[in-house]
């Protein structure tokens, strides 16, 4: 498969990182591809990392996934260009910028914000409720941490399900996109246990079933 980053920070690094090495073909977008950062990022990707500028990226790719700061957001889609038919992943909440709270939620949500701002595309939210040192290493020893993701187009969430479970995580369905005004406040939980409860950045939740 075929996956355009857009937005190659910390979030894009690592979800990129981990699929070209699950065997993707990965294409990190930026304004300078040839950039010093951009390089050793596809060093460290493997040999299935390219890099590219955002539309070429985008155009190129079967699933573009959306990972910048949410001030950027709607600038990064529109640059894009056309993703009509695209599945396009949302990993992006609408923090604060001092991460106490959402800009949005409870009536709309970035998910479907981002979906108006990409018409066409297949809009899925996901890998917005842990911390990338989380996405780059999902291993714990007592389970797998739990990944939920929603969106309105069956395929493309099987599409998602399946690189959320290329990644270690148990991926797990949570409904139609409007579902996302409830994963954008759940990723706020995460945010205030790692830095404001005082549990750090490496912790994530399981999904119990009796």
């Amino acid at each position: 498969m075929k996956i355009g980053i857009i937005g190659s920070g910390n979030v894009g690094g690592a979800l990129g990182t981990g699929w070209s090495r699950a065997g993707h073909e990965v294409i990190f977008s930026s304004r300078n591809p040839q950039s010093k950062e951009m390089k050793e990022l596809v060093a460290k990707a493997g040999p299935r990392a390219t890099a590219a500028a955002t539309a070429d990226a985008a155009r190129a790719a079967d699933v573009v996934l959306l990972a910048t700061p949410w001030g950027a957001a709607e600038q990064a889609v529109r640059s894009a260009g056309d993703l009509k038919g695209k599945v396009l992943i949302d990993a992006v909440n609408p923090l604060l910028p001092d991460l106490s709270g959402l800009t949005l939620g409870t009536t709309t949500s970035a998910g479907e914000q981002v979906a108006q701002w990409a018409p066409g595309a297949k809009v899925v939210k996901a890998f917005n409720t842990v911390g990338a040192n989380i996405m780059a290493d999902s291993r714990f020893a007592n389970g797998r941490v739990v990944l939920f993701y929603c969106g309105d187009d069956a395929d493309a969430k099987k599409t998602v399900h399946q690189l959320v479970a290329d990644l270690g995580f148990e991926a797990i369905d949570a409904g139609p996109l409007k579902q996302a005004r409830l994963l954008e406040p759940f990723a706020l939980l995460w945010i205030s246990l790692a830095f404001q409860g005082g549990f750090g950045r490496e912790i994530g939740f399981e999904f119990l079933r009796r």
